[in-house]
């Protein structure tokens, strides 16, 4: 995919005032670690995760979004009355029916010639939201939109301690798929995108390339309920490897249609679900670690938020400057990947 007509605006975002350290987990889970001989420090040193943030109890998708949303919108200075298409991207909605994306809609009072749907895709669903939107703007459909994330991770979370507490059949083996339930954060973020010919920013979504695997959908499924909530299990390891693999595969695309090598790209924004998958995944792909911009220690695994989230963090911290070039990568449990790049 290509285009040349879409422009990102401005990002907005949400931290959840709650913060879960992996110390904090562990000292929940002492009776457990101690029946298993489980090491004291074991999450934070397998994972790279030192915290993770939460919302306060019964906090809605949709208010994470809408928060991210109002400062997207605030700081693109943009009349929201101009706001063509609205689209909420997260694994985590607010019920079944109707669309979480009518709560944000009303929420932050956008017109009713507003576009809104829900786009669920894992962890990739932002990502697939600015497909979207592009491929919309540059069909000359709407002329500006919005796409919003608000990831609510309590229950999983909590669910997972309480489970692990009660379940005294669990094993060292055993109990590894659950672990990675244990890196989920919260978060909200939003980005505005326009067409160049409704107000130019100088930033450029130029395309990217995308790669499916699907054989391997049976790796982390969510969504499981107990008499402690919602679970999920992931084979983390397996995950990991044909998760790279399909990066890799997702990465040659994106070099097939943009041109674009390792050396020029400036900054990669990615996806993080644990350090060592960062580090497999560069080395894979034979990149330089040190352009990946991270926010893993302090946020962990947002879910669809991760890596716009890192983007607009990393944008705020002076890691991406105005004439470079950036790479935006999600891996998506299913599996699938994409990739886009951007002219900054």
């Amino acid at each position: 995919m290509r285009y040349s007509r879409v422009c990102l605006h401005e990002f907005g975002y949400e931290l959840p005032p709650i913060e879960l350290s992996s110390a904090a987990i562990e000292e929940q889970l002492q009776p457990v670690y101690e029946r298993l001989k489980l090491p004291a420090g074991r999450l934070e040193l397998m994972t790279g995760i030192g915290s993770r943030r939460l919302w306060q109890p019964g906090t809605r998708p949709s208010q994470g979004a809408t928060a991210a949303g109002e400062a997207a919108l605030t700081r693109a200075g943009i009349s929201r009355d101009e706001i063509g298409c609205l689209l909420f991207t997260s694994v985590s909605r607010d019920m079944m029916e109707p669309a979480t994306a009518s709560f944000v809609h009303r929420n932050l009072q956008l017109p009713s010639s507003c576009l809104l749907f829900d786009i669920s895709n894992a962890c990739l669903g932002f990502l697939d939201g600015m497909v979207m939107l592009a491929n919309m703007i540059e069909l000359g459909q709407v002329r500006s939109g919005l796409i919003v994330a608000g990831e609510t991770a309590e229950d999983l979370v909590h669910s997972t301690i309480r489970h692990i507490l009660t379940d005294t059949s669990l094993t060292r083996k055993s109990i590894k798929p659950l672990f990675a339930s244990l890196t989920i954060g919260s978060g909200a973020v939003a980005l505005v995108m326009t067409a160049r010919d409704c107000q130019d920013t100088g930033h450029y979504l130029a395309g990217g390339g995308v790669a499916a695997n699907t054989d391997h959908n049976d790796l982390c499924q969510g969504g499981q309920n107990s008499e402690q909530g919602t679970l999920m299990s992931t084979d983390s390891e397996l995950l990991l490897e044909k998760g790279i693999e399909t990066a890799a595969s997702c990465w040659q695309s994106f070099h097939a249609e943009l041109g674009w090598d390792k050396d020029s790209i400036d900054q990669f924004f990615c996806h993080q679900v644990g350090r060592a998958h960062a580090q497999m995944l560069f080395s894979t792909l034979a990149l330089e670690q040190n352009k990946n911009y991270e926010t893993l220690p302090i946020l962990g695994n947002v879910g669809s938020v991760s890596a716009p989230i890192t983007m607009a963090m990393g944008i705020e911290q002076g890691a991406l400057q105005p004439g470079q070039r950036a790479a935006l990568l999600g891996i998506g449990s299913g599996i699938n990947s994409l990739m886009l790049g951007i002219d900054w």
